[in-house]
Parts: C-alpha cells; sequence; structure tokens
C-alpha cells in the first residue's frame, strides 16, 4: 500500500555577496558593509534578512509569512511600506535568519517545529503547511533591497532565476512530483573598489530537503529527505538550518546587480517581434489613412467646392450629411463622463510610462508603479472635469451639476465598488492582500479630499469657457439615413475596429498577464512605452477610416461609435484574459477565480475608457477638420 508524502525542502541560504561602485537608480542608494570591527556609521557589519507574503501561480490569495508556522524573529520589525506595496499585497518583515557580513556560517539551527499526535492546533497548523507545499506557494526573501533568487536550470541550456522558492515539494502516492523539484546551485559575486568597504551585489539561494536527527547537533552534508506524511501518524519535528558564504567578484557593478536575474528572462526576441508585428499593423493603417486624405479627401473636397453646386448635390459622401454631423449625440451626459475619466486615466498612463522608461519606477523600488499611478490619477481630476464639462456644453447639456458629480463618482464609485467586493472576499480568506481598513480610508480620503475637488475645479472653468464651434450649422430636421450595408452597420463596425489595435497588444499582454498572476518580474517598460505609443496610432486611424467610410454612407451618428469602436479592444482584451485563465494558470478554488475575474473586470472598464477616448477625440478632430475645408451654403 503507498503512502502519499510531503517533502519539505528545508532551506539553505547561500548568500553570494560583494561590492563595487557604480550609478544607482533614482532614489535608491547603496550600502556599504564591513567585516567585524571595520563597521561603522558609514558601514554595516549585521545583514538582515527580510521576508516578504508568499504567493503560488496555483492561487491568487498571497499571505503573510507568520501565517505559516516558520520560524520567526523574536522582534519583529516592518519596514515602512508604501501605498503601491500595500495594494498589492506586500508585507515585508524581518527573519530570524541573521549573519555578520563575510562571515561564514555552516548549518545554523534556526528553530525546532513540533507537531505531537492528537494536539488540534498542532494539526492544522501542519495540515496548513502541506496545504501550502501542493498549492506550490513559494517564499519571497530580500537582502539589501535585492531578492534572493533560486537560479535553476532550464530547456536549450538556460538558466534561470526565480526571485521565489517553494516552500516544499508535493509528491503524489504513484511518487511523480508535481512540480520542479530539481535544484541547481548558482553563486554570484562582487568586491569593493577603492573606497570602504563592499557592496552586495547578487543573492542566490538553494533550498534543501534534510532530515536533522539530532536537533542541537544538525548535520547539512547527505542524510535523508525530510518527509512529511499525508496523513499524521506519529510525533514530528522539524529543524530548520541556514548556512551562508561569501564571495568576491569585480566582475558586477552595483548598478547592474539585477542584470543576473532579468537577463534570466529570455524575453526580448519576443518583444522585438511584437514590435515589428505592431509596425506592420501600423504601416498598413497608415498607408490606408494616407490614401484616404491625400487622395480620396483631395478630390471629395475639389468636388464639393467646384461651381456647380447642383451637380455636387446629386452626388452622394460624406458632404450630404454636414447638416446633421454636428447633431448632439443621445446620452451625451453620459458620453462626456466617459471621455472626462478616459481623458484622466490616458493622461496618468502616459505619465506613469514615461517616468518608469526613464528607471525612476523600477522593479528595485518596491511599488513605486502603483503608487505613482494612483497619485497621479488624484491629482488629474482637474483634466477629467474640464473634459466631460466642455464637451457637455458643446452637446448643449444644461444639467451641469449632474455632469460633475457622475464625472467625479461614477467609474471611480464602479471601480471601488468592485475592489471593494475582492477586498471583503481576501479578508474573509485572510490572504495578506486584503487592504487594512486604514489605508481603504486613506484611498477615500485622496478620492474624496482631492480628487474629487479638483473635478469640480476642471468643471468650472469647462463650462466658463463658450461651447466648442462646429465649422457647420446644424439642421433643425434630421435626415433620413439610407439603407446601410452590413459593413456598415453600426455593430459589425465596431466588432471589426477593435481587432487591429488588439493585434497591437496582445504579445505584450501575454507579459504583463504573467507579471500579474504568474508573479514574474516585468521590467520591460521601454517596450511597454513604445507599445502604447503603437496603440494609440493604431486606435486613432482604425477610428478615422471607420468613421469616414460611415460618414461616406451618409451615417452621421458617429459620436458614439468613434468611442465604441476604439473601446472595443477591451473586449478583446476580457476574451483574451479568459483564454490566459484556462490555458496558461492553473488557478484551482472559487476564491481565486472570483478574485481573478473581478481584477481583470477593473482592467477591463480601466482599458475601454483609455482606448474609447483616443478614438473619439481622433475622429472628433478628423471630423472637424474635413467639414472645416468644405464650401457649404
Amino acid at each position: 500500500m503507498e503512502t502519499r508524502t510531503d517533502l519539505v525542502w528545508l532551506c539553505v541560504l547561500s548568500a553570494v555577496l560583494c561590492s563595487c561602485s557604480a550609478f544607482y537608480l533614482p532614489g535608491l542608494a547603496p550600502v556599504s558593509f564591513c567585516k567585524g570591527e571595520k563597521g561603522g556609521d558609514d558601514c554595516q557589519t549585521d545583514i538582515q534578512l527580510f521576508v516578504n507574503r508568499l504567493d503560488s501561480v496555483e492561487s491568487v490569495l498571497p499571505y503573510e509569512y507568520d501565517v505559516f508556522d516558520f520560524c520567526q524573529d523574536v522582534v519583529e520589525r516592518r519596514p515602512s511600506e508604501n501605498l503601491g506595496q500595500v495594494l498589492f499585497g506586500e508585507r515585508i518583515e524581518t527573519s530570524p535568519y541573521k549573519f555578520k557580513f563575510d562571515e561564514k556560517v555552516e548549518c545554523m539551527a534556526v528553530c525546532t517545529k513540533s507537531y505531537i499526535k492528537g494536539d488540534k492546533v498542532g494539526a492544522e497548523k501542519l495540515d496548513f503547511l502541506k496545504r501550502g507545499m501542493q498549492l506550490n506557494y513559494q517564499h519571497h526573501w530580500i537582502v539589501d533591497n535585492m531578492p534572493v533568487t533560486w537560479c535553476y536550470d532550464v530547456e536549450d541550456g538556460q538558466k534561470y532565476c526565480n526571485p521565489g522558492f517553494p516552500i516544499g515539494c508535493y509528491v503524489t502516492p504513484q511518487g511523480r512530483a508535481k512540480d520542479a523539484c530539481v535544484i541547481n546551485i548558482t553563486y554570484h559575486s562582487g568586491e569593493s573598489e577603492g573606497w570602504r568597504g563592499a557592496r552586495l551585489v547578487a543573492a542566490t539561494l538553494e533550498p534543501r530537503s534534510i532530515k536533522h536527527v539530532d536537533e542541537n547537533k544538525p548535520m547539512c552534508d547527505g542524510g535523508v529527505p525530510m518527509e512529511v506524511a499525508g496523513e499524521m501518524d506519529g510525533d514530528l519535528k522539524i529543524t530548520y538550518t541556514y548556512s551562508v558564504r561569501f564571495e568576491e567578484n569585480n566582475a558586477i557593478k552595483w548598478a547592474s546587480r539585477w542584470d543576473y536575474i532579468l537577463v534570466s528572462m529570455p524575453h526580448t526576441n519576443i518583444q522585438w517581434f511584437s514590435i515589428m508585428n505592431s509596425l506592420v499593423i501600423v504601416l498598413f493603417l497608415s498607408g490606408m489613412v494616407a490614401m484616404i486624405m491625400l487622395r480620396t479627401l483631395h478630390k471629395d473636397i475639389a468636388r464639393y467646392n467646384q461651381v456647380d453646386q447642383e451637380d455636387a448635390q446629386e452626388e452622394s459622401g460624406w458632404k450630404q450629411v454636414h447638416g446633421d454631423v454636428f447633431r448632439p449625440p443621445r446620452k451625451g451626459m453620459l458620453l462626456s463622463v466617459f471621455l472626462g475619466q478616459g481623458t484622466q486615466i490616458f493622461i496618468m498612463t502616459f505619465i506613469t510610462l514615461f517616468l518608469a522608461c526613464l528607471g525612476f519606477l523600477s522593479p528595485a523600488n518596491r511599488g513605486a508603479l502603483m503608487t505613482c499611478a494612483v497619485v497621479l490619477w488624484v491629482l488629474l481630476g482637474t483634466p477629467a472635469g474640464y473634459v466631460s464639462s466642455r464637451l457637455y456644453k458643446t452637446f448643449g447639456g444644461e444639467k451641469w451639476k449632474t455632469n460633475v458629480l457622475l464625472t467625479a463618482l461614477l467609474c471611480p464609485g464602479i471601480i471601488f465598488a468592485d475592489f471593494f467586493l475582492m477586498n471583503l472576499i481576501l479578508w474573509v480568506e485572510g490572504s495578506s492582500a486584503a487592504i487594512p481598513f486604514g489605508t481603504l480610508v486613506a484611498i477615500l480620503a485622496l478620492w474624496f479630499g482631492i480628487s474629487v475637488p479638483l473635478t469640480f475645479l476642471g468643471a468650472y472653468f469647462g463650462f466658463k469657457k463658450p461651447a466648442i464651434e462646429q465649422p457647420v450649422r446644424t439642421n433643425q430636421i434630421p435626415r433620413q439615413i439610407p439603407e446601410q450595408s452590413f459593413f456598415t452597420k453600426p455593430i459589425p463596425g465596431i466588432v471589426m475596429g477593435g481587432i487591429l489595435p488588439f493585434g497591437c497588444i496582445f504579445i505584450q499582454l501575454f507579459f504583463i498577464l504573467n507579471s500579474i498572476w504568474s508573479h514574474q518580474m516585468y521590467y520591460m517598460f521601454g517596450f511597454l512605452f513604445l507599445v502604447f505609443i503603437i496603440l494609440l496610432i493604431t486606435c486613432s486611424e482604425a477610428t478615422v477610416l471607420l468613421c469616414y467610410f460611415h460618414l461616406c454612407a451618409e451615417d452621421y451618428h458617429w459620436w458614439w461609435r468613434s468611442f465604441l469602436t476604439s473601446g472595443f479592444t477591451a473586449v478583446y482584451l476580457f476574451i483574451y484574459a479568459i483564454h490566459y485563465f484556462f490555458s496558461k494558470l492553473q488557478i484551482i478554488g472559487a476564491a481565486s477565480t472570483f478574485l481573478y475575474f473581478g481584477y481583470t473586470t477593473i482592467m477591463v472598464l480601466i482599458f475601454f475608457l483609455f482606448t474609447g477616448t483616443i478614438g473619439f477625440f481622433s475622429s472628433f478632430w478628423f471630423v472637424n477638420k474635413i467639414y472645416s475645408v468644405v464650401k457649404v451654403d
């Protein structure tokens, strides 16, 4: 009869430490370390290892280190966390693994955890630990703001350095390992250069599973693996030990100490393929737009402006709807609110990506990306209020109070309600990703104390301005729209409009989803900014093309259609997220599934407003431009 076993891999911390002198990322200063009596105020001797939350690719629920029954620090200290870290569920705290610089440690016992048969509390702790191994939960340790990495060989002789390592290895009753259990050692090193002390440039780790016979005299050489039976059949003791060794190397500079992790992620070739794929789409669209602008439109305008107006009036085309093309749209209030929020998101995204390209929001600066995005969104309430109110006034709206309130509260309120519901689930599950009540109050304070007043301020200036002047007058009686072909009907045009923009981003989207749900490090902000620009161009050109075709078919309902055409890219994003969930992830459990689709809904809504706004303003500029150059009686 086969017995189900769980192998607990006890960890040997192989910290590879060194020093160098170089330029460092903005806001992150190097720390110098010295050996023993050489230390001082400017050179530390003690190295503190911090532990972060544990997460899994099979669950959306991260947990704090203390939730598992691991060795804990006697006096826990938590470094201050920024807003982005709290929102992403990072919970950093000190660990019991302590050592001094350049002092070798061999098989140091940290603590021994005992589980006595019949002890209900101990059994629950052990069951939770086994559940964590079964779901492949991973540690995330930090030394000198560097992730402690686990490096191992992958296909084609490549080496991958993972910023996390599993708490254990689950083995089925048939003896087949559920996840990768092969571990190889890789060490990186550095050395001081012409100044006092040394700087740490790499920290790698080799997890091992060792069954210690004597907890007072642990032996880390050889020995059988530590096994935890699926069914507890007796008392159990688990002794946690660690070893540390230091190496020196001049080759690695402090400023490039993250490179060995980033280089191990073979994404660059795929990224260039993505860029080339997007550029081909852009060139195709640009050629189509150029042909329309330079040839078709030029001929149209010349024909419409000819002396014999009677012949021109017999023609069909976009000029025939000049008296209706600027007729205010239905639900103009809602459209103006969406465009105000979309403008806010667009400016926020542009500035965030630009700062990330400059290195201010690198992975070394934990939580900076989310913090920057939230702060920018709060401070950009003024453009949202201004754009919404100005367009609402142009549409002939008079309920300015409703417009301002909806601009400030509608879309943020939907996102916050979704976020709050997700947070309740996380809180019930006891996850570290649950936002503390104080942080929720702080977010509400930022929203109602800063963003809403700024939105009111922008709306005040928007309503003070005159309505946007249209180049042609609007007729009192609406023109009848002729029968449309299948491709010029609203729904087919909207569905087709989102295909090309999505084609530009789907490869980049894969890496973004990997960084969120598979806990992979994302650092290619240069590629992302380039894809952002390509998406901007593609949304604009695709929407302008379809807008022109619809106007030529004498369908003048372009306001909402221009917003929805490019905004439909978000629907393709949602479909891709569903495909990614079923094909790439191994998430199990109702709570994790609900959380995945809840957070995906927030992403889709933000992306819908973002792309829809790009398409609308492109079409708005295009329609104003072409109708301003034709002669109208």
